[in-house]
């Protein structure tokens, strides 16, 4: 395995730091316990802005970091609970997501067309990678209190801030 360069490690760190400031800002939604947060911007632009390996690290840098128990998630949640709890969902789609906007941007930086016809591409594939970080947040809430009630409570109330935040990422 190659050394990491010292530019990759600031934006593995800087990255790391977005995501906690995305984890801060955000603000409770009526039914339910999960907030809206600017986590799943921070994600998308971190893998986007740092490209799908220095993105990924610095959300699996993340998710290590809370699991070790510093307070890093929403409302300063931390611990291994916090990713086997109800949110636990979305923050483990957090890695593929990143992977993918990081991807998806290098692709679509050499792809030929105008800024145009880039741009809707690109907010196609980041309203793609909040659709993977919501159904991974679905799919663990499911587990807890069914299909119905886990979109009600875990896809439905997410979906305008989602599209807001893709727009906001491309």
């Amino acid at each position: 395995m190659a050394a990491m360069s010292a530019r990759s490690i600031l934006v593995v760190l800087l990255g790391f730091a977005g995501l906690v400031a995305g984890a801060r800002l955000g603000f409770p939604l009526p039914g339910t316990d999960v907030p809206q947060t600017g986590q799943t911007l921070a994600v998308l632009l971190v893998g986007a802005l740092a490209g799908p390996v220095p993105g990924t690290a610095a959300v699996a840098i993340y998710l290590l970091a809370g699991a070790a128990g510093l307070p890093v998630f929403a409302d300063g949640a931390a611990g291994v609970d916090a990713l086997t709890g109800p949110t636990g969902g979305f923050l483990v789609t957090f890695l593929p997501a990143a992977a993918a906007a990081g991807h998806l941007t290098r692709r679509l930086a050499a792809a030929p067309g105008s800024r145009w016809r880039r741009g809707a591409l690109l907010w196609l594939g980041l309203a793609g990678c909040h659709a993977l970080i919501l159904l991974g947040g679905w799919l663990r809430l499911s587990l807890l209190l069914g299909p119905a009630d886990a979109l009600a409570a875990g896809v439905t109330p997410f979906l305008y801030g989602a599209a807001a935040k893709t727009l906001a990422a491309t």
